[in-house]
């Protein structure tokens, strides 16, 4: 599974490159006709020796169509993350919303896929541009696999980050100037490192299971809808590329929707979308709440836009007010805590049903990239927090507690 193919104009490439003559990003050429869903077991775990454990809670569980071997240890753990439906975030006369939470991989976000995958297939040092979840996940996995490992942050990426990221011990390099350039630099330049970006075929590889996973869990069904947060499109491009492999294999009844959401402050996509572009401009972003996914030029922006037309689907954009009011809302009524860069996943299903877009009859999955404990407030609010003496507790529960 070495040869890779453009999306948009069909040319090939061999594996090793990243991008297609016409300057679009490349995945690779799986074969997944011949794709059935792996028996319940999920494979034999009697091989334990090398430390892999596969089973139901895995994304080796789909090997078959990936392009690298089961690695051993950290990586082997990628995947098989939880998918529920939450009827309490549910708006009224909405659709059905299922939420598949991918703060639950190892380092806490979606992107310990791409990185089991790269981890498995390449050798040598990699590295990754990223001042967050990508950056924690490379570190962490080349740690791991006993391999060098190369960060590049932004200038102004907080001190608590750096911490987060520093503790697996990568290099790890603070860029000052242009940061955005850093993607083209990492592709263009030979470092003697293999960069993990965030459209990277074999990222795109791995990252492609999580709606493998969805689809699994709705069989011989299918979600009328996969919704997710989009900053490169990176992941939506993934959702895609196993949407594809799925109805070629004909385990699909019908393809679902894609539809992403981005943060109104930064939105290029939703922009390109809303003008009937099929391609995607650079914009002035602003900051915002949505720090993981502030990606005023996407690398994958138009692939990311193709996906939501191709199926029908959409791209929305989320106020500010929105995103916290739902973030809040994930943690005190689902009890799952994201970045406000996730729960503009959840305000999109409710500006969308608001719209009609969705209704009663509806079964939305909603992608959560990632976890909100990582990155949660550093202070809390006195007001919800009472102090009381020890033997005045019962009273006090008393109070709360009817």
């Amino acid at each position: 599974m070495d040869r890779l193919v453009c999306y948009d104009c069909g040319e090939t490439a061999a594996g090793g490159a990243a991008r297609c003559a016409c300057g679009e990003p490349l995945w690779f050429d799986t074969d997944g006709g011949a794709f059935s869903w792996p028996d319940a077991s999920g494979g034999d775990n009697d091989d334990a020796d090398d430390g892999v454990r596969l089973g139901r809670d895995s994304l080796w569980r789909y090997e078959s169509v990936l392009p690298a071997s089961v690695p051993t240890g950290f990586a082997a753990a990628a995947g098989g993350t939880p998918l529920f439906r939450a009827p309490s975030i549910e708006p009224p006369d909405g659709p059905g919303i299922h939420l598949k939470v991918e703060g639950t991989n190892p380092t806490g976000s979606f992107k310990d896929r791409g990185t089991a995958v790269g981890i498995g297939r390449l050798d040598g040092p990699v590295g990754t541009v990223s001042h967050g979840n990508m950056a924690l996940s490379v570190a962490a996995h080349a740690a791991a696999a006993g391999r060098e490992a190369v960060i590049l942050v932004a200038e102004d990426t907080p001190d608590s980050r750096l911490a987060m990221i520093a503790q697996h011990d990568p290099h790890l390099f603070r860029v000052r100037g242009e940061y955005g350039k850093l993607y083209e630099d990492a592709l263009e330049r030979d470092l003697g490192v293999a960069f993990l970006n965030s459209d990277a075929p074999l990222r795109v590889a791995g990252q492609k299971t999580v709606a493998y996973e969805i689809c699994e869990a709705f069989a011989p069904d299918a979600p009328d809808a996969i919704l997710l947060p989009v900053s490169s499109g990176g992941q939506a491009s993934g959702v895609w590329k196993a949407l594809r492999e799925l109805d070629a294999a004909g385990l699909l009844p019908s393809v679902p929707r894609i539809y992403l959401a981005q943060a109104a402050r930064c939105d290029p996509i939703a922009r390109a979308y809303r003008r009937g572009d099929s391609r995607v401009e650079a914009v002035e972003g602003e900051p915002t709440a949505a720090v993981s996914i502030n990606n005023a030029d996407p690398p994958s922006g138009n692939r990311a836009l193709a996906a939501a037309r191709a199926t029908d689907g959409g791209v929305v954009s989320v106020s500010e007010e929105s995103m916290l009011a739902e973030t809040d809302r994930l943690a005190a009524d689902a009890g799952v805590s994201v970045e406000p860069s996730c729960a503009v996943a959840t305000a999109a299903v409710r500006d969308l049903a608001a719209s009609g877009e969705f209704g009663p009859e509806d079964d939305v999955a909603v992608i959560l990239t990632g976890s909100g404990y990582k990155y949660g407030p550093s202070e809390v609010d006195a007001s919800s927090v009472r102090e009381v003496d020890r033997t005045d507790v019962p009273d006090a529960v008393r109070e709360v507690v009817p």
